[in-house]
């Protein structure tokens, strides 16, 4: 203490008899201590959330997830964590999720895609999707037990849009082969194109989780696929280095 009295060129102290009270000096600078002391749990506080503020989780998924998967676990995620808040952003492919991780804009992402190693974001694989190409129950090729791609290309074929992974690989197949469908419909909304499936318009590979419903009820047909695809999995992604309160 003599050595910050010396600095600040002023007593901090007087004795007076056997006892020691502050200088006015002293005074003015035990105010600014308890303030800087305050200033510094504040700031303690601010930066580890322990001012009890909502953390926010920032989670993108594609629409296949937003619409038949999340909504059931988000709600129990809520029920288990009711102090965090929430964002929801839909992504339209698995690219675009991933190049919003790595700007840090995303926290979490949910991914369906084939598997494919990036050195920045940590994934870890949830369930492996099943992918099945579907007609309506009317549709005249619900009545065949075997199909070419040829065949397939002959007809109204509803697709995603571009960027899509399973899109992506349809296509592929077709140009291997040298076919080019003649009857393509490009649409942005996956239940947009179960719905005009549902309504004959044409047929549309999907995942299953977007069609259960109406198979099980015999609204729209299984149809075999004459081709391999590599697997599709839906995996939860996060930058390596993001930090995540826990």
């Amino acid at each position: 203490m003599c050595s910050f009295t010396e600095e600040l060129g002023t007593p901090l102290f007087e004795r007076l008899g056997k006892r020691i009270f502050l200088t006015e000096s002293g005074m003015k600078l035990k105010n600014y201590a308890e303030k800087m002391i305050k200033l510094d749990k504040e700031m303690r506080h601010a930066v580890t959330g322990e001012n009890k503020l909502k953390p926010i989780l920032t989670i993108g998924a594609q629409e296949s997830q937003c619409t038949y998967r999340l909504p059931v676990i988000l709600q129990k995620f809520k029920q288990l964590h009711p102090q965090v808040e929430l964002v929801f952003k839909p992504v339209h492919t698995s690219e675009i999720a991933k190049n919003l991780l790595q700007t840090d804009i995303l926290d979490l992402a949910f991914i369906t895609d084939t598997r494919k190693v990036l050195p920045t974001i940590h994934t870890e694989t949830l369930l492996e999707e099943d992918l099945v190409l579907v007609a309506s129950h009317t549709h005249h090729l619900h009545r065949k037990e075997k199909l070419t791609l040829k065949a397939i290309a002959q007809e109204t074929i509803l697709l995603t849009e571009k960027g899509c992974s399973y899109r992506t690989q349809f296509e592929s197949k077709f140009q291997l082969e040298g076919i080019y469908p003649d009857h393509v419909i490009e649409f942005v909304s996956i239940e947009a194109i179960k719905q005009c499936v549902i309504a004959g318009l044409g047929i549309s590979l999907l995942p299953r989780m977007v069609v259960e419903k109406e198979l099980n009820s015999g609204s729209l047909f299984k149809l075999p696929i004459p081709l391999a695809l590599n697997p599709i999995f839906t995996e939860m992604a996060w930058h390596k280095d993001k930090y995540i309160p826990s």
